[in-house]
């Protein structure tokens, strides 16, 4: 009983968790290549308000950036951000399906 009981609480912890996260959107950006590449991208969209979380996959050329609660992240500023660290962006898309299609501001 007292095992059902904590992997209960411990799924109702994560569920809310998982609800908390903001917006997650996945960029392709070409000519990742290293770890220094990945870097540049990286803390060049850190910069972005709203930005809590970057991850690059540099085997994918996929970047994966978490939004804070409440804030979005535009075509426009991906774009943007990406330029700035000498990359070229040519793909954009909200990861998660319950916050919508494609931004294409």
């Amino acid at each position: 009983m007292f095992k059902q009981l904590l992997l209960l609480l411990a799924g109702l912890m994560f569920g809310m968790s998982a609800s908390a996260a903001g917006n997650q959107y996945t960029l392709g950006v070409k000519g990742v290549a290293c770890p220094y590449c990945a870097y540049g991208v990286e803390k060049r969209l850190n910069k972005v308000d709203g930005v809590e979380n970057v991850s690059v996959d540099i085997g994918d050329n996929v970047v994966r950036v978490t939004m804070a609660e409440g804030a979005t992240l535009t075509k426009a500023k991906a774009r943007t951000a990406v330029d700035e660290a000498g990359f070229t962006l040519h793909s954009f898309s909200q990861a998660q399906a319950k916050q919508g299609k494609s931004d294409e501001q």
